[in-house]
């Protein structure tokens, strides 16, 4: 039983460390993809991405609207169709992660090149592919 208390220890110590390690690594990807959007990194941006046959996008707009953008527009995007300029702040994040899948939720205040603010609630899904965290859909509800 002395064995078996610090292995346990050990093991819930190690646990931890690993599910930070997960989270520090998406929220990483979450705050490139949205700065190099804003940048119009094309190239950046794809590299966030791995399109499934299942992966989807979904806005809701202010004014009532949804739309369904093909999940391909995140990695064949032109940087002429991309933001432009400013920044973002992402906030009150809730991470699963259950295996090689995650659910993230967050709170994204935009500032664009401006000073205009917009506030979106987005969901995103994530798969570890060849052992980086990968968008595979989101879904972005924009805020009044």
């Amino acid at each position: 039983m002395k064995r078996i208390i610090p292995l346990l220890i050990c093991s819930l110590l190690g646990a931890c460390r690993t599910s930070r390690m997960e989270t520090t690594a998406i929220i990483k990807v979450l705050e490139t993809e949205s700065a190099s959007w804003r940048n119009r990194d094309s190239a950046t941006h794809a590299d966030c991405w791995y399109i499934q046959p299942y992966s989807s996008v979904l806005v809701s707009t202010t004014d009532g609207k949804t739309l369904d953008i093909p999940a391909t527009a995140m990695i064949t995007a032109s940087p002429e169709r991309m933001g432009n300029g400013g920044s973002a702040v992402n906030s009150q994040y809730k991470i699963s992660v259950q295996g090689k899948s995650a659910w993230v939720s967050h709170h994204e205040e935009s500032t664009d090149k401006d000073g205009k603010k917009s506030y979106s609630y987005e969901i995103r899904m994530l798969e570890k592919i060849n052992g980086q965290w990968k968008l595979v859909g989101q879904s972005i509800h924009m805020l009044k």
